[in-house]
């Protein structure tokens, strides 16, 4: 029986930065169920053993240790760029030079590691997948450099699977809002959770599998005419806010321009 429907990634090996817990973990344990051998690395190992992944410490903001890390490999065939985030700061609560670090970790750092990573990827025709935000593409009031880099994230994909085409496929999961271990106190609790998810088309916040399922797809054959693009995990996204001011009994009609 033909089991390749089933590992996708078999006999493949991945990287996961940032991937011992969250979305990174969701990710790796993902890419680990289709077939993937899969390194995480991130500044500190995991609370647990992730199955099916072995972990390396890394500091992706360190550029000597990145190009170490990645000239040791045998072999990479995927690479998701996931390491990253942000405290909540007003843009006038801190200096530049502050908000310039939240930069450094989100578009600097991922620029960095795939630079080192390239070799690979080209002897392996292989694919990156940077994980977005949709703070890249609305505002992001507290979290505002943090939204300028996914953006310039996205952007530097875009470019890159032009320079990279064909040998390397690149492109970026537009991830919104995440149920992780950090969810309840980030939105005040169960009460908090279940009142943000309401604006959320599905109903629900995603889980890190729904991200890693979409991980696994952009790197596997199934995605292999798909370089460049950005896919929205993000539950249909948000509410729009003015429907919030229309009567219930009421349905916005006609051209609103």
């Amino acid at each position: 029986m033909d089991n390749s429907r089933h590992a996708p990634l078999d006999g493949r090996s991945a990287v996961v930065t940032g991937g011992t817990r969250g979305v990174g973990a969701g990710i790796a344990r993902a890419l680990a169920d289709a077939g993937a051998r899969v390194l995480v690395c991130a500044r500190r190992p995991p609370e647990a053993p992730l199955p099916g992944t072995e972990f390396a410490a890394l500091d992706v903001r360190d550029p000597d240790a990145v190009r170490d890390f990645f000239a040791a490999l045998p072999r990479l065939d995927v690479l998701v760029n996931n390491a990253g985030g942000a405290p909540h700061r007003r843009l006038d609560e801190a200096d530049a030079a502050r908000h310039a670090r939240v930069v450094e970790l989100n578009l600097l750092a991922p620029l960095t590691v795939t630079l080192a990573a390239r070799a690979h990827l080209r002897r392996a025709r292989g694919s990156v997948v940077m994980i977005g935000s949709v703070s890249g593409s609305r505002p992001s009031p507290g979290t505002a450099a943090y939204g300028a880099a996914k953006a310039g994230l996205e952007h530097l994909a875009r470019s890159m699977a032009v320079e990279w085409a064909p040998e390397v496929r690149v492109n970026t999961l537009v991830v919104g809002m995440v149920r992780t271990e950090s969810a309840a106190p980030h939105y005040g609790g169960e009460e908090g959770i279940a009142a943000v998810s309401r604006t959320v088309p599905l109903g629900r916040l995603a889980t890190p599998a729904d991200v890693g399922a979409a991980a696994v797809f952009l790197a596997s054959d199934a995605a292999a005419y798909i370089s460049g693009a950005a896919l929205l995990v993000h539950g249909g996204g948000e509410r729009p806010a003015f429907l919030a001011a229309v009567p219930p009994d009421r349905t916005p009609q006609g051209d609103a321009r």
